[in-house]
């Protein structure tokens, strides 16, 4: 089976039809987007096919880039591009495959192929019976077309797995932010070309030019802490990490799928494994990655952002749009930034790439060999030319701070009216924080949009007025009724009014004399205008 030849990937059609087709049916018209029968087989999927466009069929530049993404490329084009890698992408055979040990390991027991699963439980964990998140069983026989990618799920996300099983190059459980156009109507190849970068910014020595793809050469094992850099490989070989030692066992017997349900006359049901393969270490940066580095140590590599328990959000959106290294250490993923660049270019040239997009993030909540979940959402996203982002991200910061110190004060608030002694109430009470920004979420991106357009209308130069009204009243007006649902949603007898009531006008006596909320409504000419408000109404 090989990668780039055989239908393998389900496609979904217009009209919500899905189809296995071969790589090359990325570029059909009526081609949407894919239909994976997993949330991480979806994200590992799309970074499979931006990786093979980014090695195989990248842009030389911003012209060139911005014809494809207008006019496709035809399916033999992309066949005649692909063509030469096709032997690094053969899944099964005597030679190098896919993601897979170049030795064989054939002195290694057969294990579960469930061990290519990020969520599957190891050994002890099914002897201890906690295996909560997922249970022993339920995947004993997978297809190779789904063994594949979860091959290539594993080694882009692996986490930490015990004694000298590598993580990832980006870490375990990386944060993934890929561009999608706004547009409902966009293809997959919009969705993809998107995220594609021009061939310059992996220019490579020839001496690393066999490193791109590791499986092709002998392993970079380990044992003795031998580390890979990314000086010694080629720059694409960020695209096809492999830090984990694997060979699928595929046999020629039908049996059904576990994951996707279909049978195709081949099955895998085990693997063998084994440790010490590739220990990434150093300053990397995956171009499809946001990332941090601590503004105090700039010398220290800097580190993947990871998927959060209570979700990614708008208080998160400044991390992975706006690089601002020596603040607050935020490196946005390379797809992004570039994307700012590309409309400013495209401007200069006289051709409108759209400013507004989508940044869909995704990956796993870990804790440390462990997944407590699937994260993924989408999320506006405005292309502001540079001269405006640094105005913008100052104004979010301020809308975004605000919001945070309401939120701390409404959980305190919030247990001053629940216990007797709140200092001493024990509980995770992280669901107040996360029914907080889901419920601000929406305004906030409304305000987002208009301060937006505002700057690319005119050159304004503070925070407007009538917008850091809407939000100071939204946070305050949402903070109340979250609160008074949680304190006062219990039967009558049960409530202490007394201490609810105090609690209450303790909070709101809290938004004068804070100091985050004083300089909100300073920056945005609050108090001056809430000032004439009150005096109109005493006139009245």
């Amino acid at each position: 089976m090989n990668l780039l030849l055989d239908p393998w990937l389900p496609f979904e059609r217009t009209g919500g039809g899905l189809e296995y087709l071969s790589v090359k049916s990325m570029v059909s018209p009526d081609v949407i987007g894919l239909a994976l029968p997993r949330a991480d087989f979806q994200g590992a999927a799309y970074q499979f096919l931006i990786g093979i466009l980014q090695t195989a069929f990248a842009p030389s530049d911003i012209d060139q880039w911005m014809e494809y993404y207008e006019n496709p490329p035809s399916e033999r084009q992309l066949a005649e591009a692909f063509s030469s890698f096709q032997p690094c992408f053969e899944l099964n055979g005597p030679g190098p495959c896919f993601m897979q040990d170049f030795d064989e390991l054939e002195s290694e027991a057969p294990a579960s192929v469930a061990g290519l699963l990020i969520d599957s439980p190891g050994a002890s964990t099914i002897k201890n019976n906690t295996d909560h998140f997922v249970k022993d069983g339920r995947v004993e026989t997978v297809c190779p077309h789904c063994a594949a990618i979860a091959l290539f799920t594993m080694q882009i996300n692996a986490p930490s797995g015990g004694k000298g099983y590598r993580t990832g190059l980006r870490g375990g459980g990386p944060l993934t932010t890929l561009l999608l156009p706004s547009e409902s109507s966009s293809t997959l190849w919009q969705k993809l070309w998107i995220n594609v970068l021009e061939s310059g910014q992996f220019n490579g020595s020839n001496e690393a030019e066999l490193n791109v793809f590791p499986w092709m050469v002998p392993t970079r094992t380990s044992e003795k802490g031998q580390t890979t850099l990314p000086n010694q490989v080629h720059p694409l070989h960020v695209y096809w990490a492999m830090p984990r030692r694997f060979r699928l066992n595929i046999e020629p017997k039908e049996a059904g799928c576990d994951l996707c349900g279909r049978e195709i006359g081949q099955s895998v049901c085990s693997i063998r494994a084994r440790n010490y393969g590739n220990n990434y270490d150093g300053p990397w940066l995956h171009p499809l990655t946001p990332y941090r580095r601590d503004p105090k140590q700039p010398q220290e590599p800097p580190l993947s952002i990871k998927g959060q328990p209570a979700g990614i959000g708008y208080r998160h959106w400044e991390s992975l749009v706006f690089e601002d290294a020596q603040q607050e250490g935020n490196l946005p993923a390379l797809n992004v930034t570039a994307y700012v660049a590309k409309v400013d270019e495209c401007e200069a040239e006289g051709v409108a790439l759209p400013r507004a997009a989508r940044i869909w993030a995704f990956g796993y909540d870990m804790d440390n060999m462990k997944p407590r979940g699937w994260v993924g959402t989408q999320l506006p996203f405005l292309a502001l030319p540079e001269r405006h982002q640094e105005r913008l991200q100052g104004w979010l910061r301020t809308l975004v701070g605000y919001a945070k110190e309401v939120c701390w004060q409404l959980r305190r608030s919030t247990k001053e009216a629940w216990f007797k002694r709140p200092s001493e109430a024990k509980g995770d009470l992280e669901y107040i924080d996360a029914r907080f920004w889901e419920r601000t979420e929406q305004r906030f991106y409304e305000l987002l949009s208009e301060l937006g357009h505002r700057l690319l209308g005119d050159d304004i130069k503070r925070l407007p007025t009538d917008l850091a009204e809407v939000w100071y009243q939204e946070i305050r007006r949402q903070a109340f009724v979250i609160f008074d649902d949680l304190t006062l949603s219990g039967p009558p007898e049960a409530l202490n009014m007394k201490r609810i009531t105090k609690a209450r006008n303790a909070f709101l006596g809290w938004f004068d004399k804070n100091k985050v909320a004083k300089n909100f409504r300073k920056q945005g000419g609050l108090d001056e205008k809430l000032s004439k408000g009150s005096e109109s109404n005493q006139g009245g």
